[in-house]
């Protein structure tokens, strides 16, 4: 059996150290848990990561790259805006459900603790890849005349706010029905708000 490159090694560390932070929260979990959890020393771990702090802004960034390119695809669609922002709840529904620590680690850790994240990670550097494609996102649906000219933080904030807020209130075990029960309803709200009107 062949042995694990580095990279695959450091996504596999990355995956492990995203359950424990986005359950434990960054400050609870250290690095020889995610060592153990890893099954590696934890000065072999270091060789990989050489502090909390830089295993946390890779995540953000890895995070932000598998978003990104989702994104990305729902941009290069032909699909009108209406159905793109539909897809958009879709995928980010699906991805609260399937893989939850991804999403509680950018809502418990990267927004809560933004003082890990000043070094390197100023402003939304570490989230551009996702928040570009936003950008393009919005602006397409502006040059087409199927979303209204806007703010971009106003347009952003309403957009992520839905999102992100529903994704809270389902790990939290809030939401009286599953995630994907609201996917329809919340499209619909964040396109009203953002379309154009006659």
């Amino acid at each position: 059996m062949a042995r694990p490159s580095n990279k695959e090694r450091k996504t596999s560390i990355m995956k492990q150290a995203l359950e424990l932070f986005s359950k434990e929260g960054f400050y609870s979990t250290t690095m020889p848990q995610i060592a153990k959890k890893v099954g590696m020393s934890v000065g072999n771990f270091y060789n990989y990561f050489n502090s909390k702090e830089t295993l946390a802004k890779e995540l953000i960034r890895y995070i932000s790259g598998i978003l990104g390119e989702e994104m990305r695809t729902i941009n290069e669609s032909k699909a009108n805006y209406k159905d793109k922002i539909h897809a958009v709840v879709t995928m980010y529904f699906e991805m609260a459900t399937k893989r939850p620590e991804m999403i509680q680690y950018f809502l418990r850790v990267y927004l809560s603790n933004r003082e890990v994240f000043e070094d390197g990670c100023e402003g939304m550097v570490c989230v551009s890849d996702f928040v570009t494609e936003i950008m393009i996102f919005f602006e397409e649906g502006v040059r087409c005349g199927e979303l209204r000219d806007q703010d971009f933080y106003s347009a952003f904030g309403l957009f992520m706010g839905y999102l992100g807020g529903m994704a809270f209130l389902n790990g939290e075990k809030i939401l009286p029905h599953a995630l994907k029960s609201y996917r329809d309803s919340i499209a619909m709200n964040i396109y009203n708000a953002l379309r154009t009107y006659p």
